[in-house]
């Protein structure tokens, strides 16, 4: 099982940039892929971005251009950099890792896009 820990969330104006942190308790070489979710209230989760082991990136339609997801090897962390937020990015956060164990997932981190 992989630990993972999200931080960087908080309240924005629209417009702003945040950048979300996902911190694995081993090495993100290993994994299969990293992905970011998001859920808003009453809605179901959704995939925003995911990274691949081979380095390969793919991204919602509703965050093209405005996310990026990246990783760090060096830091067991892998980043969603997000610029140009909407309120309609307001969401849970979520991290996710598919590795050699199956699926595991982080506690969450609250992202509130508002004037």
């Amino acid at each position: 099982q992989v630990q993972l820990v999200e931080s960087g969330g908080g309240l924005v104006q629209p417009g702003g940039s945040l950048r979300l942190s996902c911190a694995a308790s081993r090495t993100i070489v290993s994994f299969y892929a990293m992905a970011w979710h998001r859920q808003a209230p009453g809605k179901q989760r959704e995939l925003v971005a995911i990274l691949t082991r081979g380095g390969r990136t793919n991204y919602a339609d509703f965050v093209k251009g405005r996310f990026t997801i990246s990783g760090d090897n060096a830091k067991n962390t892998v980043y969603l950099q997000m610029n140009y937020l909407k309120p309609e990015d307001t969401a849970v956060y979520y991290c996710n890792v598919e590795s050699v164990t199956g699926l595991d997932w982080g506690q969450g981190t609250q992202v509130t896009v508002s004037s």
